[in-house]
């Protein structure tokens, strides 16, 4: 029975993975130094997670990318394009629209409350 629970936590997860890698590409990043970010800010994504978020994200022209070849140590770097830019302004949006309403919704008695 677990196997359902894990189904559901697993599609939530996916699509807030989206959102907060978007959220971290205002300015250019490779990625560990996305995962990094995100680790310090309580999400914890593994590489093999994240790189084929990332190619799916610039396939979809979400994102751009460049390497860097001036270090010992090439870096594909990672950036917002104009088009997701928008989107993530648009996910950020229904995002918190979504939060307000769920709020009241998962609030109850024997329910610990989140803010």
């Amino acid at each position: 029975m677990d196997s359902l629970p894990n189904s559901f936590t697993t599609e939530l997860r996916r699509g807030t993975l989206t959102l907060a890698v978007l959220s971290q590409l205002h300015t250019p990043q490779y990625g560990y130094s996305l995962v990094q970010r995100l680790e310090e800010a309580g999400i914890a994504i593994e590489q093999s997670t994240l790189y084929p978020l990332l190619r799916r994200l610039e396939k979809q022209k979400l994102v751009t990318s460049s390497w860097d070849t001036t270090e010992s140590r090439p870096r594909k770097y990672y950036l917002l394009s104009g088009h997701g830019t928008e989107v993530y302004r648009q996910l950020k949006r229904e995002w918190k629209k979504m939060t307000l309403e769920l709020k009241p919704l998962l609030k109850g008695a024997d329910e610990v409350e989140f803010d």
